[in-house]
């Protein structure tokens, strides 16, 4: 369906039949001559189909201008454009303890970080996975952060997102002496890749499942947060630790404990969300809880060719004006 640039000028048009009206009740000058023999032989009607011709082509030619200023345009749908997306950081967690396979998924126990790999693959490619389905990030840039003592580019952000979930997978739980959790540094990683993205929304998820627990200089989670909250950056994270055993020591308990309050400290600091994944089930809904979070507030701009029709317009409002002038001065040329 044709429409307009400027539709406002449309209400101009009026001017076309005003114009014409005002041709047609023009005062005419007038020949004192003795008698009428002199145009006896001039064509009947003439003078009448002059003037109704003059008016007729300068309505039409202030009309067709009229349109020409309001632009008409035409979409062509072969030409749509994807529209801009938002900008996602992965921070993930490939410390030691998410080797541990005891995360529940599909009637068999997987390691953590197998299960946040299959997690992201659904939400950054899309599909159905244990009657989760999600739709996808295909206009988001995405990058990944893995992190255990320190943060470590996996992949930039990037729209290539089958190359960005290989080498994802390619990722493996640190072992000796990479052990440990720099759950600061990590999102301080992130944010930097984020800076990367312009001037697009920017998201950052955080999935651990453990306490922070690398000394100074390290950034702390909530100087780490302060940076993203001065940033304008909601930070996503999910707690895939599990609860403590029951038989578990006093400090590995207080330790769990502390690890699930930082997370939800951080979350809350940047107006993100904290959720708790210890099973397929959750660790998918907490994808999808994200991916409608931030897909719901953002309007993203989608830009289409158009064909142009205002040239079209002037060309016969020119033709008009011209072929008036033209028929004025030959053919339907008055006298006096």
């Amino acid at each position: 369906m044709p429409s307009f640039a400027h539709p406002w000028s449309l209400l101009l048009l009026p001017l076309a039949p005003l114009v014409a009206l005002a041709w047609l009740r023009r005062p005419r000058t007038a020949l004192r001559v003795p008698g009428l023999k002199s145009f006896a032989d001039l064509p009947a009607g003439r003078a009448m189909r002059a003037r109704r011709g003059g008016a007729i082509l300068r309505g039409l030619g202030v009309a067709a201008l009229v349109l020409a200023i309001a632009g008409p345009r035409w979409p062509d749908p072969g030409t749509r454009l994807t529209s801009e997306g938002i900008a996602i950081a992965v921070v993930v967690d490939v410390s030691g303890s998410m080797a541990e396979s005891d995360f529940p998924w599909g009637g068999a126990t997987i390691p953590r970080l197998a299960a946040a790999k299959r997690a992201f693959r659904l939400f950054v490619l899309g599909g159905e996975e244990n009657g989760v389905t999600l739709p996808g990030r295909a206009a988001d840039e995405i990058g990944v952060v893995a992190f255990a003592v320190n943060p470590e580019d996996t992949c930039p952000l990037t729209l290539d997102h089958p190359t960005l979930l290989q080498l994802l997978d390619a990722e493996q739980p640190r072992g000796v002496p990479d052990t440990g959790t720099n759950i600061g540094d990590a999102i301080a990683w992130g944010l930097n890749r984020l800076s990367a993205a312009g001037d697009r929304r920017k998201v950052l998820v955080l999935l651990s499942d453990g306490e922070h627990n690398v000394p100074a200089p390290a950034l702390t989670p909530r100087q780490a947060a302060q940076i993203a909250a001065n940033r304008g950056v909601p930070i996503y994270t999910i707690d895939a630790g599990g609860p403590a055993a029951p038989d578990a020591k006093p400090e590995d308990a207080a330790a769990r404990a502390l690890g699930r309050k930082t997370l939800e400290s951080v979350a809350t600091m940047t107006n993100g969300r904290c959720f708790v994944a210890h099973d397929a089930a959750s660790l998918l809904a907490a994808c999808s809880a994200i991916d409608r979070l931030e897909r719901k507030p953002i309007e993203s701009f989608q830009y289409r060719r158009y064909a142009e029709g205002y040239p079209a317009c002037a060309a016969i409002a020119l033709a008009c004006f011209a072929a008036v002038l033209g028929l004025e001065a030959t053919r339907w040329r008055r006298v006096p």
